[in-house]
């Protein structure tokens, strides 16, 4: 008889910095919701991506890439990463095809020992042949007891239906956690800063992504001029580093904010007026205190 039960839980999408969880979910949910960068380790909290079907509902965890931590935000980031672990249904363990690491070995040991399901999802699968393809996943399937071996493509969003479609049986029976319509939990204001610190990384030198944290401090509609503003504040750790976001004559602060308006106008659905300031807040990634006031412990 065909299963009629309505079937929600949650998965943690985890693996080394890098391999494509953002990119993962956005296109899973065909709605932005995570940043997308080239740099890696640039996912610092637990984002939720909520995924309703007609007969299920899948919570999937974008943890963050874990990774050998060189500061405290690194140390929360990876402490993050394995406490979502114990807390969930199914683990999506996503590799890239084409470049199996130290790092993946080390990940992979990690999860030989949790009781969760645990599928590995080979990434990146279209830059590789069908041949390649084969001989990795032959390779995985030789070597560790995952419950679930596939590839995919996250860019291209090739094999995403099977991965969602064999999620499914493995998730309990129960209720909607969230409304139909919610694709995260997160507060608008959150997604809001993630767009705009996306806009820095994509826009800025090597030494300014790990060293960045946007806080907006306001978001106020403005009905007689159609539009929101949104007030944030872009705080870096030197001097320095403040000059290049801002740019000869505002310039780069001027493209960062461009690209971020048209994001966060998407968001909303409605015409924004973004203000951006640059501060400097010392050695933050270090100090307690700056990292609960931007949300990381």
């Amino acid at each position: 008889m065909e299963d009629k039960l309505f079937r929600s839980g949650f998965v943690a999408v985890v693996g080394r910095p890098n391999v494509g969880k953002s990119t993962l979910l956005n296109n899973l949910l065909q709605q932005k919701i995570a940043i997308v960068s080239d740099k890696p380790q640039t996912t610092r909290n637990t984002i939720r991506a909520v995924l309703t079907l007609p007969d299920a509902q899948i919570v999937f965890i974008d943890t963050p890439g874990i990774h050998r931590p060189l500061h405290k935000l690194g140390e929360y980031m990876v402490r993050a990463a394995k406490a979502t672990l114990a807390e969930v249904d199914l683990i999506c363990f996503l590799v890239d095809i084409s470049q199996w690491r130290k790092n993946d070995e080390e990940i992979a040991g990690l999860l030989q020992n949790v009781d969760t399901p645990v599928f590995l999802a080979a990434n990146k699968a279209d830059l590789v042949t069908k041949a390649e393809q084969e001989q990795f996943l032959s390779r995985i399937r030789n070597e560790y007891a995952f419950a679930e071996v596939m590839a995919v493509s996250a860019q291209e969003g090739t094999g995403l239906d099977g991965l969602v479609k064999a999620i499914v049986p493995y998730l309990p029976e129960g209720p909607k956690y969230y409304p139909d319509d919610w694709v995260t939990d997160h507060p608008e204001r959150f997604v809001m800063a993630e767009l705009i610190r996306e806009q820095i990384l994509h826009n800025t030198e090597e030494e300014i992504p790990h060293s960045v944290a946007v806080d907006v401090e306001q978001v106020e509609a403005k009905p007689d001029k159609d539009m929101v503003l949104v007030r944030a504040n872009i705080y870096v750790e030197r001097d320095s580093q403040k000059g290049i976001i801002i740019g000869k004559h505002g310039a780069m602060l001027k493209k960062i904010g461009t690209g971020a308006r048209m994001q966060i106008e998407a968001l909303l659905g409605t015409k924004v007026f973004l203000e951006l300031w640059v501060k400097v807040k010392k050695d933050w990634r270090n100090k307690d205190g700056s990292l609960a006031e931007f949300g990381y412990v």
